[in-house]
Order: C-alpha cells, then structure tokens, then sequence
C-alpha cells in the first residue's frame, strides 16, 4: 500500500489531472460515487450539465468529451505510477464532478499490481472504461471508433508528463507505447512524424464558436506543417 500512495502522491506533484486522493477521511464525503457510472440516468444528467458547460445543444459533443475527460483522468495517474513501478488497482475508485469544478477521484482502498501494461490495461480499460462505454451508448449515441479513439488520444496526452518529470521517460514513454498497441487502441490512431494522431475526432470542433481542433485530430490539415 506504502509504494501505491507513494507513486500516487509523486503523479500528483505533475498537476491536478494526475491526483488521486488516498485519504481515508474521505470516506465520511457522500457526493463521492463509485467510478465506473453505472447508473443511466444520472450519466445522462451529467451529459446534460457537460453540454451546458460547453455551451453547446449536441450531447453527442458533450458526451465525447465528458467520456475522453474521464478517460484523462484516469489513464494520467496510473500511467505515471506504472512508469514509478506500480499499477493502482482502480476497483475501489470514486469520483466527483460539479459543474465549474475539474473532475476529483479518490481511492478508498489503495492497492497495487504489478507494473505491466497487461495490468494498466485491465484496471483502466476493462475495469473502467468499458463499463462506462456501455453506460453511456444507454444515453447517447456514440460510434465506437470515436470511443476508443478519445480513449487512445486520452492515453497518447500522458506522454507530456515525461517532458514534465524527464526521469521518467525512460520507463514512461515504452510504457504508453505498448499500451497503445493493444487493441481497441491499435487502429485508433499511429504515431508519425507530427507526433501521434488518431482516426477519428472527438467532435471537439463543434464546441461553440466552433472551428478549434485537437492537434491529433485526424481532420486537422498538416500539409502546411
């Protein structure tokens, strides 16, 4: 338990998207709720708030981004402790949102596995995102090259925190890499020499006033880079 609150309290020192709080006290705290989302029909009324947020009338938009934001804050904790030595076991996780604040997730029962991309992979990907995937299909309508692809691009982002904690690219950055191999991730997207850039979009660009693209976008023109 000491390595996991270690390496989790290291990723928190790279910013607030890579905290996970580990304090016990929490627990007396009744907004927390157990993460993955299970229930419909409040996924639903989070997609609703995200949309006004963003200002937009889509829930397809607001959806993509809420799923690709969790899937951020999820991927960025555990990739960082993974580089550190050890996987969270995400079983106990809890989160938090209200409009206006950044999503909070705490860990009631801090545990490790084994730091493998098998592992990462199972706690984050089979453990968290595909139960909020099906979750959310329930509510919105989704494909699930734009699924997966939010979740790779989500995956791809971590590798920024190399550039933050340069001590730990050696084992980070080969770490992202494999995950990125495995499928659904294997064709959502591939590195090239603008860096790593997915096949589908997260529908970003319809977010008022409209226009803006992510820079791994696969609609963005690169001819004049």
């Amino acid at each position: 338990m000491r390595d996991v609150k270690e390496a989790l309290r290291r990723a928190a020192g790279l910013g607030p998207y890579f905290a996970v709080s580990t304090d016990p006290d929490e627990e007396v705290d009744l907004t927390w709720r157990p993460l993955p989302e299970t229930d419909p029909e409040r996924l639903d009324g989070l997609i609703d708030q995200y949309a006004q947020r963003l200002g937009t009338g889509d829930r397809r938009v607001a959806a993509s981004i809420l799923f690709q934001g969790i899937a951020s804050r999820l991927w960025s904790p555990v990739v960082v402790a993974g580089a550190l030595g050890v996987v969270p076991d995400l079983a106990s996780l809890h989160w938090r949102w209200a409009p206006g604040a950044p999503i909070a997730l705490w860990l009631a029962a801090p545990t490790g596995l084994p730091a493998t991309p098998a592992n990462a992979f199972e706690t984050v990907v089979d453990g968290q995102l595909r139960p909020l995937r099906d979750t959310m299909l329930k509510v919105a309508k989704l494909a699930d090259g734009l699924i997966w692809g939010n979740a790779a691009s989500a995956l791809s982002g971590t590798l920024y925190a190399a550039r933050m904690a340069p001590d730990l690219a050696p084992t980070l950055t080969p770490f992202v890499q494999a995950l990125l191999t495995r499928p659904p991730f294997d064709t959502a997207g591939e590195f090239t020499r603008y860096g790593y850039v997915r096949r589908s979009c997260c529908l970003y660009y319809k977010v008022p006033p409209g226009g803006e693209m992510c820079g791994d976008c696969a609609l963005l023109d690169r001819r004049s880079v």
